[in-house]
């Protein structure tokens, strides 16, 4: 019994981390930089408080999470989230450079969503959520594009 709990625990674990890193979410900032440089993308920063925020947790829920939009930012961003939740557990390690972050971006206000290029170079920001949908989230992506 105890070792058909151990592996069933194994197994969600390892479908958790499957999922997190299907859905295309990095949290270490300088990857995402070099694979956006490698893949010539964008490079778009969720600053979020995803167990507390509840414009946050709507922007998640209505646009970050949906297949469109993931579908859509597969081929031209590579998604980082630095998150700074209030009961959620994190690394220190990882709250820590989420927090050097916010401090070089000068974040004030959850959320938060900033666009570089692939160089690094600050080209869009946008704070808080109004309720766009998914479609109208893209249709505002595509124009810092171009």
């Amino acid at each position: 019994m105890k070792k058909m709990i151990v592996g069933t625990m194994a197994s969600l674990i390892l479908c958790a981390a499957i999922a997190s890193d299907t859905a295309g979410w990095l949290t270490d900032f300088p990857k995402a930089q070099a694979q956006a440089k490698a893949e010539k993308k964008l490079v778009l920063l969720d600053f979020t408080g995803s167990d507390w925020c509840p414009p946050c947790k709507a922007l998640h829920k209505n646009v970050l999470s949906k297949p469109e939009f993931l579908d859509y930012a597969k081929t031209n961003f590579v998604l980082v989230e630095l998150d700074f939740p209030t009961k959620k557990e994190q690394s220190a390690e990882l709250r820590k450079a989420n927090e050097a972050l916010q401090e070089k971006f000068k974040i004030d206000s959850y959320p938060t969503i900033v666009v570089l290029n692939s160089e690094g170079k600050e080209i869009h920001r946008q704070s808080g959520y109004g309720g766009a949908s998914v479609q109208e989230f893209i249709a505002g992506l595509e124009k810092i594009k171009k």
